[in-house]
């Protein structure tokens, strides 16, 4: 369970949208999460490793599992944010 509080004109935007549309807000804000998700956890976690350079992340081993898991090729960015910095 997850409770947010959104700027209002953002939820009033969205409950338009669930109006107009017949879907719930909850599917609207699903989607929306769902669809950025990788990319905001991509991006926080580089700039966490870039602060913490050589320290591999439980978040880091569960993104190169998953795709091990799923058999696609973890992308080379995320081998390169995976690997200890050689000093």
């Amino acid at each position: 369970m997850l409770a947010i509080r959104l700027p209002e004109e953002i939820e009033a935007r969205l409950a338009e949208l669930a109006a107009r549309t017949g879907r719930t807000k909850t599917f609207y804000a699903k989607e929306a999460i769902l669809k950025q998700f990788d990319e905001i956890e991509d991006k926080y976690l580089a700039i966490h490793r870039i602060e913490n350079p050589g320290e591999l992340t439980g978040l880091w081993r569960y993104r190169v599992r998953k795709y091990r898991m799923t058999g696609r090729m973890v992308p080379i960015s995320h081998l390169r944010l995976c690997t200890k910095s050689v000093s």
